[in-house]
């Protein structure tokens, strides 16, 4: 009996050792990371309630599908002044090269009330801004 347990052990210890092998064709390795224009912002509501939730979109433009968002850059300047910069990962592999726009979001939960200034980087010294009213 322990001589089939060690035997089926063995098989599935190797059956998971070559089938973890044959995947890492199916991943793209990400090279780099970079700055992405903000093409757009899109707040539903530019009045929100204290304590209270919003998403607010981001838009840009890929040239390649070997490129997507990363990640944001939110920096609190200071209580109601916040700046983004998204990102961008590129990656290696086979890709599609044509333009594609895609959305990203950050999720506003504010902790006092007054008027929130965003700042979304639009490329070189250029600004998107907006202003939502907490109440």
């Amino acid at each position: 009996m322990k001589k089939f347990f060690h035997i089926g052990f063995s098989a599935l210890v190797l059956g998971l050792f070559f089938t973890s092998c044959n995947d890492d064709d199916d991943y793209q390795t990400i090279e780099s990371i970079d700055k992405i224009k903000i093409d757009s912002v899109k707040i539903v509501n530019d009045t929100m309630d204290v304590f209270s939730v919003q998403s607010i979109k981001t838009y840009s433009t890929y040239p390649s599908h070997c490129q997507g968002f990363y990640g944001y850059d939110y920096i609190h300047t200071d209580n109601f002044t916040r700046t983004v910069t998204a990102y961008k990962y590129i990656s290696n592999g086979p890709c599609t090269q044509e333009n594609y726009t895609a959305a990203s979001q950050i999720n506003f939960s504010p902790q006092q009330t007054g008027i929130y200034t965003f700042k979304f980087w639009n490329g070189g010294t250029n600004w998107i801004t907006k202003t939502i009213v907490v109440e």
